[in-house]
């Protein structure tokens, strides 16, 4: 038999469960309800969930509960006209639960909810104009929530974030119009990102950058005829490929690497 790995059944107060005291004692089987696996005083958020996965028609009883686990999972499966006031409940669990089975006029108002998991998980549901007061929100969290849903075409609104970990996230999605605007991002994760993305064309714009990581894209990816000047780069691994494509491309090596070379010969 199945325990979940836990093997008490204590309530959300910390005493033990006991059947004989539960007002579902004698209405419901086995098939219904089952210690250590499916209760609802259980204080363990699976077995509350699993009760009212076999028994969906008592959620309804349970939505004003003490305990907000059992609020938060008798909020799955109470009928939907219940749910509005529940996200009004003090615990951001429950009001989450809550919004994610509601149409979406009725979360709009949580874009502003004092907790960031639950402004996250609303920016995941919501599209379009609804996500754009949410550009601004204070937490970075929220706002690469907003980035990494909100349309291509909108992005270039978030391109100047102050997080870098949100504008690279921009730069991953933004539509390639605006993407040499953070091909020159102080960030060189981000700058990385969009040089990513960039067409080979484009890329000859980075060969200079001071980040290995970018100028080795750059080698990689940039037209063979245009990489010259990281034929011979302070870094190794840029080097090597920019030597490695100059060769495959049937080119000849920089004339001031040749004289370079000619130089060290004994």
């Amino acid at each position: 038999m199945s325990t979940d790995d836990i093997d008490e059944a204590i309530d959300w107060r910390g005493a033990p469960v006991d059947c004989a005291e539960c007002a579902h004692q004698g209405r419901l089987t086995e098939a219904k309800c089952k210690p250590l696996r499916a209760c609802v005083h259980d204080r363990y958020a699976r077995r509350i969930d699993r009760f009212f996965d076999w028994n969906p028609d008592l959620a309804r009883d349970y939505v004003a509960h003490d305990y907000f686990e059992v609020r938060a999972c008798a909020a799955k499966a109470a009928e939907i006209f219940l749910l509005p006031a529940m996200l009004d409940d003090p615990e951001e669990a429950v009001r989450w639960s809550a919004a994610r089975r509601l149409p979406r006029r009725h979360i709009l108002r949580l874009r502003n909810d004092p907790h960031r998991e639950v402004r996250i998980r609303i920016a995941g549901r919501l599209e379009g104009a609804d996500l754009l007061p949410m550009m601004k929100d204070e937490d970075y969290a929220v706002r690469q929530a907003v980035a990494r849903k909100l349309s291509p075409d909108l992005l270039v609104l978030m391109i100047n974030d102050a997080d870098p970990g949100v504008r690279r996230t921009v730069a991953s999605r933004i539509e390639h119009a605006a993407l040499m605007r953070l091909a020159g991002d102080t960030d060189p994760v981000v700058r990385l990102e969009a040089a990513k993305r960039l067409e080979p064309a484009d890329l000859k714009t980075l060969l200079k950058d001071v980040d290995w990581r970018v100028r080795y894209e750059v080698a990689q990816r940039a037209e063979a005829n245009e990489i010259g000047p990281l034929f011979d780069d302070e870094d190794p691994l840029v080097r090597e490929c920019a030597r490695s494509r100059f060769k495959d491309a049937g080119l000849e090596p920089p004339t001031n690497v040749i004289v370079a070379q000619t130089r060290s010969d004994p």
